[in-house]
């Protein structure tokens, strides 16, 4: 059946039923049909919306804004208000046409287009609040390795939340309450300012400046950092411990080492211009709709971009490690998602993916059948292939039918605990023999599970919440060299997240590279949905 004929039927289907039920019971047996101009221009219009249909017929075809009482005036007026600040939440304010909906309802006259316009705006406030709640983007469809699963809410849930209490006071609540989200609107007010005024000023040029420099170079570092607030104004030409410390501030705030010496990637983030900034916080107000929700008085956070793992405990940093990432491969990097940790293992066993088993070793398996002693090679009925027997040779990446297992010990690809959240990325924290890593400043080298630094000391703050003698239990079974797994007593919320953004409780924000490039595919996407960054705009 043609779309408008279903449309029609579902009108007519739905009046019926209204005028039915509205109908005292002596007249069932000769209906007679009443239906207004707007009841029928409702059911009409919101026909095709199942969700606003039904709540129209609800409430029997009734207007939810365009009553003359006060308090359909009170629902306007706070829609109003809400879409005039969207530009401020990082939301492209020109998507809901507020003009043209303004002349909309200045110009309806009749009680067809009354009841349009009715239509209009709740599909209007549908579409805002799912926006500035649970975001604008669906993530997975600007990147395949964002799969988190974004909070939405039930679409019914927020036409009775808006008329069955105070409007504006529902609509205020719609955006993250996060003290991050409130951080990110501060910082994006702030850059806005600066942008109006030029931005950061003059980029730094020259070399490695370090304490004792003086020059035209120095004074440009100077004004740079008085402008962007690491400074107090001074008028000095030399690198002076003022500038020292201002730069070391910096630093800090930027995942570098805090050397204090503006070298070539101090100066490299320093002149990253207010405007990509603005972007990076515009992106993470995003993503903090994205995980709009409750993410646990205790709860395990990776910043992807930071390298770093962290307990949290009622909003405060509990332990944290340096962490190994995703290589920045589209098979290796990291996904971002939330799942919760069970238990960790202790002696684990490296079940090798099989992507890495016929990509990196059936290669040399296949010129030398005992390459790769470390690995036991298992057959379907799970014994070990004697290697001396055995010709590789005539195997591919898809009729290869062994699987490589590498037993627990401290020179296992796992280390000698891993830490499970299960999930079908088969993403896990794990320790590692290749300790090494951890000294580098950008940490992305794994297959895109996460390696920590200190993993024994993450498994006692883990243990700390479960018994008087984390470190005895956990050396217990480690000494036993065998595989064990020890559940948590109350499982724990884990979220992988990427933000190059991040505020901070008190100080600066800090600032991340983007080293997936995701970020810049969100703006993109962004920026292609309407969004603006308002200092540049004007």
């Amino acid at each position: 059946m043609p779309r408008v004929a279903t449309s029609r039927l579902f009108t007519a289907l739905a009046l019926s039923a209204f005028a039915l039920t509205a109908a005292p019971a002596a007249a069932l047996e000769a209906p007679v049909i009443q239906i207004t101009q707007f009841q029928q221009t409702i059911a009409e219009t919101a026909a095709d919306d199942r969700v606003l249909a039904a709540f129209y017929r609800g409430q029997n075809f009734a207007p939810i804004w365009t009553g003359a009482d006060e308090a359909h005036a009170d629902r306007r007026r706070a829609l109003i208000a809400a879409l005039s600040e969207a530009d401020s939440h990082g939301l492209p304010g020109s998507a809901y046409d507020l003009p043209g909906l303004m002349q909309a309802m200045r110009s309806a006259r009749t009680d067809a287009e009354r009841a349009a316009l009715d239509v209009r705006l709740s599909r209007l406030f549908l579409d805002y609040a799912a926006d500035i709640q649970t975001g604008r983007l669906t993530p997975s469809r600007v990147d395949s390795s964002i799969v988190r699963e974004v909070p939405l809410r039930d679409r019914n849930g927020y036409l009775i939340g808006l008329t069955q209490g105070d409007p504006a006071a529902f609509l205020k609540s719609l955006p993250p309450q996060s003290a991050e989200y409130t951080r990110l609107m501060r910082e994006k007010l702030r850059l806005e300012a600066l942008i109006l005024r030029g931005g950061f000023g003059a980029s730094v040029r020259g070399g490695t400046m370090e304490p004792g420099d003086s020059g035209a170079d120095v004074v440009a570092l100077r004004n740079r950092l008085m402008t962007m607030g690491y400074l107090p104004r001074s008028v000095t030409t030399t690198y002076d411990a003022a500038i020292e410390a201002a730069v070391q501030e910096f630093q800090r705030d930027h995942g570098l080492p805090d050397d204090g010496v503006a070298g070539a990637t101090t100066l490299t983030e320093l002149n990253v211009p207010a405007e990509d900034r603005l972007k990076s916080v515009i992106v993470a107000m995003e993503r903090e709709r994205w995980i709009n929700r409750d993410l646990g008085d205790r709860h395990v956070v990776v910043n992807l971009t930071d390298f770093r793992a962290r307990i949290m405990d009622q909003g405060k940093v509990y332990f944290e490690t340096r962490a190994v990432v995703g290589k920045n491969l589209v098979t290796h990097r990291t996904p971002e998602f939330s799942d919760v940790m069970e238990h960790m293992i202790i002696n684990p066993t490296w079940n090798v993916p099989r992507s890495i088993a016929v990509s990196e070793y059936l290669p040399a398996l296949k010129r030398n059948p005992h390459a790769n002693g470390h690995l036991r090679i298992i057959d379907a009925r799970g014994r070990v292939v004697n290697r001396a027997e055995a010709d590789f040779s005539g195997y591919t990446a898809t009729n290869f039918p062994f699987d490589l297992k590498q037993p627990p010990s401290s020179r296992n690809a796992l280390g000698l605990v891993k830490f499970m959240f299960p999930n079908s990325n088969n993403i896990y924290l794990h320790d590692t023999p290749a300790k090494s890593l951890f000294a580098r400043d950008v940490r992305a080298f794994s297959h895109g599970c996460i390696r920590l630094n200190d993993p024994f000391d993450f498994a006692y703050a883990l243990l700390a919440w479960q018994t008087d003698d984390p470190e005895g239990l956990f050396k217990k079974h480690l000494n036993t060299g065998r595989e064990t797994q020890v559940d948590l007593a109350n499982p724990l919320p884990v979220h992988l997240i990427y933000r190059t953004a991040v505020g901070q409780p008190k100080g600066h924000m800090s600032y991340r590279r983007d080293v997936y490039g995701r970020d810049a595919a969100i703006w993109n996407a962004l920026a292609r949905e309407g969004v603006e960054l308002a200092g540049v705009q004007g």
